[in-house]
């Protein structure tokens, strides 16, 4: 009879520690950004959004990127919480997601859901001018980036943060390194690159 007592015990340990590992992942997005997310199909929306929430996890630990003005209400809700740790953590998460979702994009561009061909701006109803600038805009925040993960490497004791930092800059690297594989920027109007 105790045999089966200790293995009702043991199964109830299980359930109990997985449980609560389980309670205690947190999403690395608020619902509001997950539904911005949702609503930006279009690779250079999205890449927008996710750089926004990116910059919402650095204006909340208080590091200067330059970041045009954050947003903290409205549809993008109140700012993220959590320890410091958890933001950057979060903020190394977002990167990778931008970069999945481009990677995905350019493995599949069949894929691309491209605005409205009825829409104003014609120019923005094609792969081939909305996949690099995503990358760029992308790019552009990584290079933004890579200064204050740089200068918080430094200053950080936290073995858990510095994993965090650390995975973080090297995808700001590998994403400042893949613009050279890039078509040229077309010459906008009046003859001016961006």
């Amino acid at each position: 009879m105790k045999f089966p007592i200790i293995v009702v015990s043991i199964l109830i340990s299980i359930t109990l520690f997985f449980s609560a590992s389980v309670s205690a992942q947190r999403d690395f997005l608020t619902a509001e950004e997950v539904e911005l997310i949702r609503d930006a199909q279009e690779i250079d929306r999205r890449i927008d959004v996710l750089t926004q929430a990116i910059d919402r996890r650095f204006h909340v630990l208080n590091m200067n990127v330059s970041a045009p003005k954050v947003k903290a209400k409205g549809d993008w809700g109140d700012l993220p919480q959590g320890t410091r740790a958890q933001l950057l953590l979060d903020i190394r998460r977002l990167l990778q997601k931008a970069v999945d979702d481009i990677d995905s994009l350019a493995e599949r561009p069949e894929s691309a859901i491209l605005p409205d061909p009825d829409a104003k701006k014609k120019e923005r109803s094609s792969f081939a001018t909305l996949f690099p600038k995503a990358v760029r805009n992308l790019a552009a925040a990584a290079e933004r980036y890579t200064p204050a993960l740089k200068s918080e490497l430094d200053a950080t004791t936290d073995n858990s943060e510095k994993g965090s930092i650390l995975g973080a800059l090297e995808l700001c690297s590998d994403i400042i390194a893949s613009i050279v594989r890039l078509p040229p920027e077309p010459p906008k109007k009046g003859g001016k690159r961006t």
